[in-house]
């Protein structure tokens, strides 16, 4: 820049003035959904079926004189509130916290000194600095411009940096369209290739270009989840089945006992036992818990559903840019005219003599400090062979004299060093083969087999560059490239490496049964190379010109055997997302630019890049990938599937558990035995159900076979036959063991407090077999598998504190109307949990293969 900050023109805002403006257009940021309030979350909780059920138990109590129970019970309520909002502000903490990862910065001019800060809080009027190899990050008119240039690709899709330029005279009234040489205006999320400028900020968050874009796709709903919905049809028929029977229970009570107060609260006693309450807590908590552990593995889960869908997931398309490849070009091969080929990585540390005047012509076509991947894998060629001496040129003192650019007939540049005390000038030049072909001026025969040698060297995936140099001993320099006499100097290829961890994550989620299926704007040729890398499986080869052709049924019709598509339009990524989903596949996309939006909208999984993603394609997707990693989606599938079983194994348990929990609150209704289970005692065993099937479950160790199996169907059933049939028999061995326990302590003439006891200690017993039977899919309950859950292991040990105090402590079991167990009972206790585990550890073998499936 030729101007100082220091100048009054450049001062720019002052920390006041930034700071009101912020308050009154709000941060540089495209409008996310808004947080739930504590009276929000409060008010959720109070419409939760089970806490009204507590209250109303309570109010009874207190109705029956009994406070103490009355207080235990609304104790019970305050805290199921007070674990809801600190667990929704502990998630709100983390989300905010995992947003702030991926946070951009930006430079600004404030009362006239440079300062960085956050991008979301530029404002307008700020002095934005924007330099090569930056994002600008608002959009606004530029009062500087040295050599600016910028890649507006996010906006318009076409890939060549524009030039901008500074503005001259007063702002226009509306902004210029994006695109063109020229333009004195830049965009947000742009990438400034080359130079400097300064930046007037005209327009922040969802008033920039970006952000209109952005603020379209706000108008796309998304459905409801299909898990959510079976859920809460799930718990809808378990209540209206609990109330029904909760008041043919209150019917009964009152007119066979005379005591309609208490044949009410046998009745909600009842209901509680019956309503699956824990279902949708079981849903958001392990989504909520499951975004967290991603988060560790560098994967932002922007929507809790994108982790369960991912189990379904039969299709990954993937660009190839910086997702399977690093985004980072090096030098691969280099190839004399004659055909002797060098590949740097295979052929060992020593340079070959015979390939340095290629090297060292290559590397004085670059400029000395590139920004260009390509010029930069150059001259890293260098740093690679520090005894080859390939800058010997510069070295001696040599310093460029004039640049001769790319030019739209012409697509080669050259390079014109000269020295002092040297009369003569040293000219290289490169480009595109065909380029350097017409500049050396190539025969037929030598043009044939340069174009063979170029044709072999995309086949492999590598970009071709022809090299040549001269000489100038004539005094002026001509005006054009064609004029110095060339000579053809070789051929060097260069590719962006395969990520290493790549080939591995293709195998795993192959082997998963995902097809990955590459999506990129490269040439046929060279899109087959790297899908072969990195190990995609052979498929068809589809291009851009081919889509075009199709309707969207012959695509759909096509599409299952197509591996690669190549040359492909940004528009185009959207009807191939379309497609799959026609053809009946579950999608899961990766993109990183504004066009890309419209397809992760599409996807049923999108996935954007966290570093060089558009905030646009970032609000379109559902997960954020905050490394680029391609890994982190086989880790993200992983996780996936593993939350998904996992919520199947809670699914089981609870089903299973409210079956002798409600058998035991209804036998003595039957059998005119003493009432077992109260309110009090439903709400007690929430300490056991409720962290178990939160806490517990949710850390299980994932399956050894769960990235062996094939994606499950996405119309599966969260809760299938053999599912529920499995938890209904889990639940009656469990309540016949009840009742045969609860038989004995009426045969042995126990007392009321005695035998309420024994038969609770019995049903704790019973609840913790169903939790271990239910820990894994395979059959026994000791199983090995990869990983441990030391948080099942801490709630085991607290529940036993708790429930020892419970039965050996008298003035605690007097809280509960409770007596201290007798030896005789424990014995018993102890008998029907042995017999129960063995029945159902060998019932287990039988369902295992079928729960799996």
């Amino acid at each position: 820049m030729t101007a100082s900050p220091s100048q009054p023109e450049y001062r720019g805002l002052s920390p006041a003035e930034a700071a009101e403006r912020l308050a009154a257009d709000g941060p540089n940021e495209l409008s996310s959904g808004k947080q739930r309030s504590i009276f929000g979350i409060i008010g959720g909780v109070l419409r939760e079926p089970m806490l009204m059920f507590l209250v109303a138990a309570g109010i009874i109590y207190l109705l029956l004189g009994e406070p103490s129970d009355a207080l235990i019970l609304l104790a019970f309520a305050g805290l199921t509130v007070v674990i809801a909002v600190v667990q929704e502000a502990r998630t709100e903490r983390a989300i905010d916290a995992l947003r702030d990862l991926s946070v951009p910065h930006a430079m600004v001019i404030r009362n006239g000194q440079r300062q960085t800060i956050r991008s979301q809080d530029v404002v307008r009027g700020d002095l934005l600095v924007v330099s090569e190899g930056g994002r600008v990050a608002a959009d606004g008119w530029l009062v500087q411009a040295d050599t600016l240039q910028a890649d507006e690709a996010i906006l318009t899709g076409e890939s060549v940096a524009v030039t901008k330029a500074h503005l001259s005279g007063e702002e226009p009234a509306e902004p210029p369209l994006p695109g063109g040489d020229g333009v004195p205006y830049a965009y947000s999320g742009t990438l400034i290739v080359r130079g400097t400028g300064l930046i007037r900020v005209a327009a922040t968050g969802p008033r920039t270009r970006i952000g209109a874009i952005g603020q379209s796709l706000a108008t796309l709903t998304d459905e409801t989840p299909r898990l959510t919905l079976q859920t809460r049809s799930l718990v809808r028929w378990f209540a209206v089945g609990g109330i029904g029977v909760s008041v043919l229970a209150i019917l009964l009570y009152g007119f066979l006992r005379g005591s309609w107060l208490d044949a009410l609260l046998s009745g909600v006693a009842l209901a509680m036992s019956m309503l699956p309450e824990e279902l949708p807590v079981v849903l958001t908590l392990f989504m909520t818990m499951g975004a967290l552990r991603m988060s560790r593995s560098r994967v932002l889960a922007r929507r809790g559903t994108a982790i369960e869908t991912l189990g379904a997931a039969t299709v990954l398309c993937t660009d190839k840019t910086g997702t399977l490849t690093q985004n980072r070009m090096v030098v691969e091969e280099l190839r004399l005219p004659d055909g002797a080929a060098f590949r740097s990585a295979d052929d060992g540390v020593v340079f070959p003599e015979e390939f340095l005047d290629l090297a060292r012509a290559g590397i004085l076509a670059c400029p000395e400090d590139p920004f260009d991947p390509m010029e930069k894998a150059f001259h890293e060629l260098d740093a690679a062979f520090p005894g080859a001496a390939l800058k010997d040129r510069q070295d001696d003192g040599w310093t460029l004299h004039r640049h001769y650019p790319l030019d739209t007939d012409l697509l080669a540049m050259s390079h014109v060093w000269s020295s002092q005390g040297e009369d003569g000038k040293m000219v290289a030049a490169k480009g595109a083969p065909e380029a350097i072909a017409s500049l050396c001026h190539l025969d037929e025969a030598a043009r044939q087999e340069m174009d063979a040698s170029v044709a072999e060297m995309a086949s492999r995936g590598l970009r071709v560059l022809g090299v040549a140099r001269s000489c100038w001993e004539n005094g002026t320099l001509p005006d054009n490239q064609h004029d110095f006499d060339f000579t053809f100097a070789g051929l060097v290829g260069l590719a962006d490496p395969i990520r290493e961890t790549v080939p591995e994550a293709v195998r795993t989620l192959q082997s998963a049964g995902l097809r990955v299926v590459m999506i990129t704007g490269d040439y046929p040729a060279t899109a087959r190379a790297i899908a072969e890398k990195a190990g995609i499986a052979p498929g068809e080869t589809m291009s851009g010109e081919d889509i075009s052709r199709l309707s969207d049924e012959e695509l759909a019709s096509r599409i299952h055997a197509v591996s690669v598509f190549a040359r492909v339009m940004p528009e185009q990524k959207l009807r191939i997302v379309t497609a799959l989903k026609a053809a009946g596949e579950v999608v899961a996309m990766t993109g990183d630019g504004v066009n890309d939006a419209p397809s992760l909208k599409a996807a049923h999984i999108g996935v954007a890049m966290g570093q060089r993603g558009t905030d646009v394609a970032r609000e379109a997707s559902a997960i954020v990938l905050l490394d680029d990693d391609f890994q982190s989606i086989a880790t993200a599938v992983r996780l996936g599937r593993r939350i998904y079983d996992n919520i199947r194994k809670a699914t089981e348990f609870i089903f299973a558990v409210h079956i002798p929990i409600g058998g035991l609150a209804l036998t003595p209704l039957l059998t005119g035995w003493p009432i077992i289970l109260g309110p009090i005692h439903i709400a007690l065993l929430e300490l056991v159900i409720d962290p178990m099937c939160s806490l517990a479950f949710e850390a299980e160790p994932e399956e050894p076979d769960i990235m062996d199996r094939p994606p499950r169907a996405p119309d599966s059933p969260l809760v299938s036959r053999v599912l529920l049939g499995w938890s209904a028999l889990q639940g009656i061995v469990a309540l016949i063991g009840l009742i045969a326990l609860a038989g004995w302590a009426q045969f042995t003439s126990m007392d009321d407090a005695h035998f309420r006891s024994t038969c609770f200690a019995g049903l704790i017993c019973a609840v913790l077999v169903l939790i271990i039977v239910n820990r894994s899919f395979r059959s026994g309950i000791s199983m090995h598998r990869s990983g441990h859950n030391l948080t099942f292991a801490v709630i085991m040990a607290c529940i036993t504190v708790i429930y020892a105090l419970l039965f050996l402590v008298q003035p605690v079991a007097d809280l509960f109307h409770f007596a201290v167990l007798k030896g005789d009972g424990i014995a018993e206790v102890a008998a029907m949990t042995v017999v129960m585990a063995v029945i159902l550890t060998l019932a287990k073998r039988r369902f295992a293969k079928a729960i799996v499936g």
